[in-house]
């Protein structure tokens, strides 16, 4: 009979044991594995770009390569790439170097610094075809160069001169959507930087 209690007192210890330790688990995730981040922003800087893109340009155009081997003067081998570049340029001005004067005695606005037109031209090219031959094997180097050349031909096909041009006529018309209400005002726009020409404001 002592030995009964004595086994249900040591069974009763090990359940009220066993029941500490799963509550204790429940509670601070023994046994699991845990994870923990610390995330710190050590920069948060946001930069507005006062930028007037006043002209946009897109160019198609397709390439085509041969490369080949020659022997005595007769080709014995050759092989093409063509490639496809669309390209686009962009003119843009930064109004942040603009600078105004205002005379509002003689209500006048007067354009003392103009910046120059900026001009951005991203050509990307797309292999379209490659013809191979055995012999004269199409390695990497030579799509790298053709690609190469491509961009370069495309960059050079841009008439930048141009660009300048109609660019600044635009420039000139987003300008005076900018100062309708100085105009609304019967301010007067003059340009003193000479670089929208006989344009006028």
């Amino acid at each position: 009979m002592r030995n009964y209690k004595v086994i249900i007192s040591f069974a009763a210890g090990i359940l009220v044991m066993l029941i500490l330790f799963f509550g204790l688990k429940s509670c601070l995730n023994l046994g699991g594995k845990t994870e923990k981040s610390d995330y710190y922003i050590l920069t948060n800087q946001i930069s507005k770009m006062n930028k007037m893109v006043v002209m946009e340009q897109d160019i198609s155009s397709m390439q085509k390569t041969k490369m080949g081997y020659e022997v005595f003067g007769k080709e014995v081998s050759n092989n093409s790439i063509i490639t496809y570049t669309q390209t686009n340029a962009q003119v843009s001005y930064d109004l942040n170097k603009m600078k105004i004067e205002v005379d509002s005695i003689n209500k006048k606005l007067v354009i003392t610094e103009l910046p120059d037109a900026e001009i951005r031209i991203t050509p990307s090219v797309e292999i379209q075809s490659l013809d191979d031959s055995f012999f004269n094997r199409i390695s990497e180097k030579d799509i790298k160069n053709v690609t190469q050349k491509a961009k370069e031909t495309a960059i050079q096909s841009v008439n930048q001169n141009q660009l300048r041009t109609e660019g600044r006529k635009q420039l000139l018309e987003n300008l005076n959507n900018i100062f309708v209400l100085a105009k609304a005002l019967d301010y007067t726009i003059e340009d003193e930087t000479g670089k929208l020409g006989v344009l006028g404001l």
